[in-house]
């Protein structure tokens, strides 16, 4: 349990810092256009805290957070085994950093 809840946390981090270098770059980056635009209308990150923020304040609670990477890591262990091996790592963070618009997310 010990080792799941670090590897939980590990992940959170990773995508933690994902989330602040692309805040700051694109704080400092032009407009995006819409061509990048999701089938939704929102950029990835907008779709991210969509997906993270259930009580709609337009902010992501550590609670939310936490269920959120939960819900992510049960996503990525393909094989159940409580653990994520590299290519399920792997798999995670694109899964993350490339919101598929079409594929259902199913909020608890």
């Amino acid at each position: 349990m010990l080792k799941q809840f670090k590897t939980l946390v590990a992940i959170a981090v990773l995508f933690a810092a994902g989330v602040i270098i692309t805040t700051t770059a694109a704080a400092d980056a032009p407009v995006v256009p819409d061509s990048t635009r999701l089938s939704t209308g929102l950029t990835p990150l907008a779709q991210l805290l969509d997906l993270m923020d259930t009580d709609r304040n337009g902010k992501v609670s550590k609670d939310e957070f936490m269920r959120f990477m939960e819900r992510e890591f049960d996503f990525a262990d393909t094989n159940k085994d409580g653990q994520l091996d590299p290519v399920e790592l792997k798999n995670l963070l694109h899964h993350l950093t490339h919101p598929a618009p079409g594929l259902p997310r199913v909020r608890k």
